[in-house]
């Protein structure tokens, strides 16, 4: 499919794929109009394209979308030696992948990352540096000595191991239609963390709240499952979630 990048006062057409990550477009825009790929920043209506995703992970994009394309210059940000940009290697049990993140990060916002790329659970997962747990999830990368080419190790808690945490908790949300449902309506509700994506959709049906249709959920630019809950998605109090008609199909081979 074609997309629009648009940048300034200027637009020009790139032709993407479905399966084509964030990244290689990236590449791709570096290849032919000379902007390299760390100064990019790519968004739609807000919602920044991640690195670690592909395009059919964003249902918003459609053909003829227009991305925006933001230039970060580099002559404005010099580095700094309090906060950079660094490579690590986020390691699994039998999969690895590398990650650029930010040494002001904290451990919280690298678990959120992790969760975009991978899909790993927030609450279930630890994370591991040099042998040291990242225990603490408001301390900075750098105070466990998180450095360019770091390996983190993930560890996926068993279901044994979070039973402390409490069964179930009611959870207050707000649900937020595009600007084509509803006006970009924004919808209240409190549910249990223990529900799931499919009961939400069938709570906002059944009270006749969205009209009868086919609808995607979206947190923090992931999109959610129908049969997980809310907490294996990693909601939270007070978290945003988006609904967008549609559908995925994923083609096979």
């Amino acid at each position: 499919m074609r997309v629009i990048i648009v940048t300034g006062t200027r637009e020009f057409v790139v032709e993407v794929s479905l399966q084509e990550p964030v990244l290689d477009i990236k590449r791709k825009i570096e290849q032919l109009f000379g902007v390299p790929v760390a100064s990019q920043t790519l968004s739609v209506s807000g919602w920044e394209l991640v690195d670690g995703l592909d395009m059919e992970d964003y249902p918003i994009v459609t053909e003829g979308t227009k991305i925006d394309l933001t230039i970060k210059s580099m002559l404005v940000s010099p580095p700094s030696n309090h906060c950079r940009r660094i490579q690590i290697t986020v390691r699994f049990s039998g999969r690895q992948f590398n990650m650029e993140v930010d040494t002001a990060e904290t451990v919280r916002s690298l678990k959120e990352k992790i969760h975009i790329v991978d899909g790993t659970p927030i609450k279930r997962m630890s994370l591991f540096c040099s042998g040291i747990e990242l225990g603490e999830e408001f301390r900075n990368l750098t105070e466990y000595g998180v450095r360019e080419f770091s390996e983190i190790i993930v560890f996926s808690k068993t279901m044994n191991r979070v039973r402390d945490e409490p069964s179930s908790r009611r959870l207050s949300l707000v649900v937020q239609t595009s600007s084509s449902l509803l006006n970009a309506a924004s919808i209240p509700l409190e549910m249990k963390d223990s529900c799931t994506v499919n009961e939400l959709r069938q709570l906002l049906l059944g009270g006749k709240i969205l009209p009868m249709d086919d609808y995607l959920f979206i947190h923090k630019q992931r999109i959610m499952r129908d049969n997980c809950s809310l907490r294996w998605h990693g909601v939270e109090d007070g978290d945003p979630l988006y609904v967008f008609k549609g559908t995925i199909s994923r083609s096979g081979n």
